[in-house]
């Protein structure tokens, strides 16, 4: 499913940290060394239908590197 995140992703919590993350050697081998952590927040995102919709999302990041693989995990109510 297709979407763009509009505006900022609030609420956001740290889920797991180094090992503790089961997609790290992944994560390593593809984008580089560095503390990465898997974290949550919700965001008002738009589908590819044009409907504006708020969203739980997951995602990884780490010093140095900006946002990577933003997925979509629920739709939440307004």
């Amino acid at each position: 499913m297709f979407f763009r995140v509009v505006g900022q992703i609030g609420d956001v919590e740290i889920i797991a940290v180094g090992s503790a993350i089961r997609e790290l050697p992944r994560l390593r081998k593809l984008y580089g060394k560095g503390r990465w952590r898997k974290l949550k927040g919700c965001a008002l995102i738009e589908l590819s239908d044009g409907s504006v919709v708020k969203a739980e999302l997951h995602w990884y990041e780490a010093h140095g590197y900006e946002k990577k693989e933003l997925k979509l995990k629920r739709f939440l109510e307004n």
